[in-house]
């Protein structure tokens, strides 16, 4: 490795190969797998996404160094038994991108981003027809959040016509579900129809057009903000208060917040 050269992909290529080296490299690395590496993986997609969530360009440009050490490390690993290399990761996204944007790159039209998307998941159908698992939800991550992961196998489903023909349908599914989690009488029971119900409050967010991953984010988010708040005006006396009290402080906080965010629009209309 030249000193004098700045960095490139291939001295990150080169460094984790050295890393992973059975003779000389780092103990930690060489006995690393596919599976033990992969939750760091998913860990640092996550905290690309903290990144980007809090502004925090600076901490965005770490994180994404963190994430592409995972590509290198894999791809060394797959390297090392002779599956691929680094260099046919590249090679079989840049041939993706060129096939699915036949708009940029071929003779298909597209002028908005709707036609752009629908263009996409026709590509992606006939890929799909092409492998050996035709069906409309196969490639599906099975490690993706549950929220997210239904709400794209009901997007799949829809598009082949398997879908409530409006939203009244999957508001009323809820409170079929509601019924049933009501009527469940063993835990497992409990269990299975509490998740149809979750399942179908997703299928309600995906006719509203609402990521239901981001609006449960924002649920926490907006949960803990005012939890906080509850404990910040109770003190360490908070544990002690009675549900009533703690109830109080809650609509207290709900109240305050809501004042503070109504001012906050009246400035912003002076």
């Amino acid at each position: 490795m030249n000193p004098n050269s700045a960095p490139n992909i291939t001295t990150l290529a080169t460094i984790m190969a050295r890393l992973r080296n059975r003779d000389t490299g780092c103990p930690w690395d060489i006995e690393q797998d596919f599976g033990s590496i992969a939750p760091y993986t998913i860990e640092e997609a996550y905290e690309v996404a903290d990144a980007i969530e809090r502004a925090d360009m600076d901490s965005l440009k770490d994180e994404l160094g963190d994430l592409l050490l995972q590509v290198v490390f894999h791809s060394q690993m797959a390297s090392e038994r002779g599956i691929f290399d680094l260099q046919d990761v590249i090679d079989g996204i840049c041939e993706k991108m060129t096939r699915r944007h036949p708009h940029i790159f071929g003779d298909g039209n597209a002028y908005d981003a709707k036609t752009v998307t629908d263009n996409w998941e026709n590509i992606k159908a006939a890929e799909r027809d092409a492998k050996a698992d035709g069906s409309a939800l196969a490639g599906v991550a099975t490690a993706l959040p549950a929220l997210l992961r239904a709400q794209k196998i009901q997007k799949r489903a829809a598009r082949t016509g398997f879908d409530w023909p409006d939203v009244e349908g999957a508001t009323a599914k809820i409170y079929e579900e509601i019924q049933e989690v009501q009527a469940a009488t063993s835990a497992d029971e409990l269990t299975d129809e509490i998740g149809d119900l979750l399942f179908a409050v997703v299928n309600m967010a995906r006719f509203h057009d609402v990521d239901a991953e981001s609006a449960l984010k924002s649920a926490n988010a907006k949960f803990e903000r005012r939890f906080r708040a509850m404990e910040a005006l109770s003190g360490a006396r908070f544990a002690e208060l009675s549900l009533t009290e703690k109830e109080e402080l809650w609509q207290l906080v709900k109240s305050r917040e809501s004042k503070a965010m109504s001012n906050d629009q009246g400035k912003s209309k002076t």
